[in-house]
Parts: structure tokens; sequence; C-alpha cells
């Protein structure tokens, strides 16, 4: 008689079930990654997670082998989401300087390219953790060079090119963490200026327009 095969662990056939809910890997991930945002990493813990989600704790381990195995998940989503997020859009093809700026404004907008919330919980967390710390250096120094980069490509000199990333990249930080009560119709009115003081250049025509569009699918006006 063949022996019944055995399956892995992390095989999707094996799904774990508890009462009638079915948890999944992502399930676990989203929460954690919503506690991290909202109470900080010391809260992250797998019991906690649990009870928010009212299920067993012992899901968990079907997806993770244990709570660092978790947050090294958190922090590669963070990467794969925000520098990832930011590198590619410092890279996307643009006419212009400021078409590329614009760009790079999308991650604004967009939480898909760019989640600020988790940025600023992985900043947190990296005051408390050395590894932490040194990915956080490593992924600043990855969204700088980009957009060098970008701004290398318009021409400008390798020192003002990374002079006007580093003023672009931290000043985006900082204005972001100031939480600033600002509608997205006040932000779309200031665009252009803030594209004169990043570039020295006017927006071409059709580019705010098309920025504006874009904007609109996540900012309330």
């Amino acid at each position: 008689m063949p022996q019944k095969p055995i399956l892995r662990r992390d095989d999707p056939k094996l799904k774990p079930l508890v009462g009638n809910i079915k948890v999944t890997r992502d399930d676990w991930l989203n929460v954690a990654m919503d506690v991290l945002i909202s109470h900080g990493v010391e809260q992250v813990k797998v019991l906690a997670l649990a009870d928010r989600m009212a299920v067993s704790r012992s899901s968990f381990y079907w997806y993770f082998k244990s709570r660092q195995d978790l947050l090294d998940t958190l922090l590669k989503t963070w990467e794969q989401t925000n520098t990832a997020g930011m590198v590619g859009q410092a890279n996307a093809t643009a006419e212009t300087v400021t078409a590329a700026v614009l760009n790079v404004w999308r991650c604004t907008a967009n939480p898909e390219l760019f989640n600020t919330a988790l940025d600023f919980a992985v900043r947190d967390w990296a005051r408390r953790s050395g590894p932490v710390r040194n990915l956080l250096d490593r992924s600043d120094t990855r969204r700088v060079e980009a957009l060098t980069q970008m701004f290398q490509r318009y021409d400008f000199s390798e020192g003002e090119a990374l002079a006007r990333a580093k003023v672009l990249y931290y000043m985006q930080l900082g204005y972001d963490m100031a939480g600033l009560n600002e509608s997205g119709e006040y932000r779309l009115t200031m665009t252009p200026e803030y594209l004169k003081v990043f570039t020295g250049c006017e927006p071409a025509p059709g580019e705010m327009e098309e920025f504006t569009e874009y904007s609109l699918q996540f900012w309330d006006v």
C-alpha cells in the first residue's frame, strides 16, 4: 500500500483552521504591521496578536518560526515597499527633472509605493536596535543614491545632485513627520512652487495636470 505523502508545514494545502476562522500568513503579518505602527515593536507579541484576531497562537507557527522571524519579515516588507518604491520612482523615465521629481512625489500620495507610517515606525524601532539602525542607514543610503543619480541624469553636477537629493529626501521625511493639517488641495497648489525650489525649474505644460489626476485617486480635496 503506498504511503500517504508527507506535506510540509508551509505547504499551501495545510492551512490551519481555528474554530471557523481560516487564518492566513498575511493576516498575521498585517495585524503585526498595524501594531508596529500604532504601538511600537515591543507590542508585537505572538499572544497579543492572536488575541486581536481571536484565534489560537498555535496557528502562528504554521507560517513563522518565531517572533524574530515575524519581525524580520516586517522589515523585509518595509524594504520591499518603501525603499524599493522610492528607488523605482527615482529611476522612472521622465523627460524633465520636474517630471522626475513628480514621479518621486507619487510616493507621498500612494501608500502602495511608500507607507509613511511604516517608515516612521521602523525609524522609531531603529532607536532601540543596532541591527535595525544599520538596516535603516543602508536603506537611506540607497534612496539618496537613487535620487542623486536622478538629478545627475538632468545634467546636475555630482555635488549639486547629491545636495539636491538630500534636501529633497530629508525635507520630505520632515514634512511628513510634522503631520501638518493640510488638505490635498493646498498641497497641489503649492507643488509648482516646491518644484521650483527643488529643481530651479518650472513644471512643463501638462506635468501638474497629470500629477494632480494621479494624486486625486488617494487624496481628499
